[in-house]
């Protein structure tokens, strides 16, 4: 069992669908997503360990574990499978998480996803990695430094995710991506085409199309989800 209990906001009735933000924000990231999709399903926005309301914990600050915080939530939660919604780290989580435990995912829907860090940018990765080494050798002094350096950590460490190990991922994925996104598109088409049941969209924008584009998005979303069973 995990250390912590999540914090989340949850919406309407129906399906369960679970959505997870990106590194250092919280739920409240998905506004335009709860709204919509809370009018046919039961909507959960988690916070993952420490963000958000959700507390640290003691727990490692990793990928692998915020999965590992998934599994207790939902068990929690008597949910036992879900459509999943991941976006950026929390699309690293989402695909970590239906990796180890696909019997209890529906669907899947991975926006601005990354494999291992080489799927960045250089001209985005290259700061974080500077920032986490500054934050890094401060940590021990200035707590907020260490925050920082947790945070950073996990765009410089994680995730780690063999393209080959997706060859045997038989849950229906939607992989979306920003027309501009800070992760290359090479890296986001090799994640949609190593996937058996992986369908590529790409939407006009940045990497942050689910807040900026949430028209575009969500019309994305839930035609993927309208049109795909999942067995």
């Amino acid at each position: 069992m995990s250390d912590i209990k999540l914090h989340f906001t949850c919406r309407g009735s129906g399906p369960p669908l679970i959505l997870l933000h990106g590194n250092g924000e919280d739920g409240r990231y998905f506004a335009g997503q709860l709204a919509f999709f809370s009018k046919t399903r039961r909507v959960y926005a988690v916070d993952s360990r420490g963000h958000g309301q959700s507390p640290r914990g003691t727990a490692p600050f990793t990928i692998e574990q915020f999965a590992r915080d998934l599994l207790d939530f939902m068990d929690e939660q008597d949910i036992a499978r879900t459509d999943l919604l991941g976006f950026s780290d929390g699309g690293n989580v989402a695909l970590t998480f239906a990796l180890a435990h696909p019997e209890r995912v529906s669907r899947l829907v991975l926006n601005g996803a990354n494999l291992d860090p080489s799927g960045v940018k250089p001209s985005v990765q290259a700061p974080i990695v500077l920032g986490y080494r500054i934050a890094s050798f401060f940590a021990r002094r200035s707590p907020k430094a260490r925050r920082n350096a947790e945070l950073l950590g996990l765009m410089v460490n994680d995730p780690h995710i063999p393209p080959e190990d997706l060859r045997g991922l038989h849950v229906p994925t939607l992989v979306i991506a920003g027309t501009r996104d800070m992760i290359k598109e090479a890296h986001t088409r090799l994640i949609a085409d190593s996937l058996p049941g992986g369908r590529l969209v790409l939407v006009a924008g940045d990497h942050f199309i689910a807040a900026r584009e949430p028209d575009a998005f969500n019309r994305a979303v839930a035609d993927f989800l309208a049109n795909t069973r999942s067995d």
